[in-house]
């Protein structure tokens, strides 16, 4: 492998990185609020694109695509919260994880009834022409995208940080009970969690559709390899998600490159199962310590 050949794959890999990252922050936003892993992540993530391809379909700006499907994403993220995982909270978690499973088989079916069983795309942001790095090429829809999931992990660490209801959201996430017991509404901060990771999901969508062609089965593959992101980087961590995200895209390009591209979704797999046997908390997630 020569150096151009191998820089093309690390772009191409920091391309995959991206999205994968954008998908898992949304399992880590969930799975901090409520302890479940909701499985229609990756179809969140494609009904965004959908979405936006559908408003751009009818004559709507490419800019009013973007905010529409986030707008409308999110709102279908509350509902599904209000309707399927707040009637189980008394049920358990394995309840409301089941309940998230057969939200992505109704997703799936409503868009292929509504919009059919084509891949479809969308323009490109600024243009398509490739930019040239050395004997590589990158498009320019890539910094989009990698600009996206940098300006959102920023945004979230002040907003967890900074702001009172992050506090309170972070206060959810370490003990529910005791949050309740200081005043904090637990409904508010999983409303909030479900409303923010389908916006997440949606711009997510949105941005990648021009590069990877969007399909009523796209969100699917989108969800697994997210959820393996989001457990190599530390699940509940968003920046260990963003860094499992990078780190799966990179290490799927140079395997493509390496090995063969027929085993590319095979390796997300082969990691995810080597870091829960190795590592289960992920490369950023804190250790849990048992008092005896």
């Amino acid at each position: 492998m020569s150096f151009d050949q191998f820089l093309q794959y690390i772009f191409s890999g920091i391309t995959s990185g991206a999205i994968y990252a954008l998908t898992a922050i949304g399992f880590t936003l969930v799975f901090n609020a409520t302890q479940i892993i909701n499985f229609s992540q990756g179809q969140l993530v494609m009904l965004g694109g959908m979405t936006a391809v559908a408003l751009h379909g009818a004559g709507v700006p490419l800019w009013g695509c973007f905010f529409a499907a986030v707008a409308i994403v999110a709102l279908l993220a509350v509902g599904f919260e209000r309707v399927a995982i707040r009637p189980l909270l008394r049920k358990g978690v394995l309840a409301q994880i089941i309940a998230t499973v057969g939200a992505s088989f109704v997703f799936e079916t409503a868009v292929m009834l509504i919009w059919g069983r084509d891949a479809v795309g969308l323009p490109a942001f600024s243009g398509e022409e490739p930019l040239k790095v050395g004997g590589a090429t990158i498009v320019p829809q890539t910094l989009w995208i990698v600009g996206l999931t940098l300006v959102i992990v920023v945004a979230l660490q002040f907003f967890y940080r900074r702001s009172m209801f992050g506090k309170a959201v972070r206060a959810c996430a370490v003990d529910p009970v005791a949050a309740r017991l200081q005043g904090i509404s637990y409904s508010r901060v999983v409303i909030f969690s479900f409303a923010l990771t389908g916006a997440i999901s949606a711009a997510a969508g949105v941005m990648i559709t021009p590069i990877s062609f969007m399909s009523y089965h796209s969100g699917s593959l989108l969800g697994l390899k997210g959820f393996a992101a989001a457990t190599l980087g530390g699940l509940g961590n968003p920046v260990g998600a963003v860094v499992g995200g990078f780190a799966l895209g990179i290490v799927e390009a140079l395997g493509v490159g390496v090995v063969s591209a027929g085993y590319k979704d095979a390796i997300a797999f082969v990691i995810l199962l080597l870091v829960l046997f190795l590592r289960p908390v992920g490369l950023l997630g804190a250790k849990v310590v048992v008092r005896q």
